[in-house]
């Protein structure tokens, strides 16, 4: 099997620039398995795992916070708001944030507040299912 070149940048660093045998990015439509060859895409990302493989074998996984995705036969950039690896996302301070975004959509004074804080708690969710789902 060949490879293909993935990078995975934020705006703040490239978090990820390396070849691998496949990728798997969280489309807004679904979860997108990427092969060297595939045919050429354009998508926007759901927040998700993006998972990483070498040679059959995941070899890192990293949550990310929605953005988008280029494919090409060659290489596939994703494009994400940030990124964290999810061996580092920490279930007891998601639970105190989920709180705590509850309690900011409770107390918010405009439609701005309240629906920043659904968008915000909807990621520490998704968050949170990822490292559920790891648990099992």
């Amino acid at each position: 099997m060949g490879s293909l070149q993935f990078s995975l940048v934020s705006p703040e660093k490239v978090l990820l620039d390396q070849p691998v045998s496949m990728v798997v990015i969280p489309g807004r439509e679904g979860d997108i398995g990427v092969l060297p060859g595939h045919a050429p895409l354009l998508t926007l990302l759901r927040p998700g795992v993006v998972t990483v493989y070498e040679n059959e074998k995941i070899v890192v996984k990293i949550f990310v916070n929605g953005g988008f995705a280029e494919v090409t036969p060659e290489k596939c950039t994703a494009l994400v708001r940030e990124g964290t690896l999810l061996a580092a996302l920490d279930k007891r301070a998601l639970e105190i944030e989920i709180k705590n975004l509850l309690e900011d959509m409770t107390d918010s004074q405009t439609e701005k507040e309240r629906k920043e804080a659904e968008q915000n708690l909807s990621v520490a969710q998704a968050k949170m299912m990822e490292i559920l789902a790891v648990v099992k």
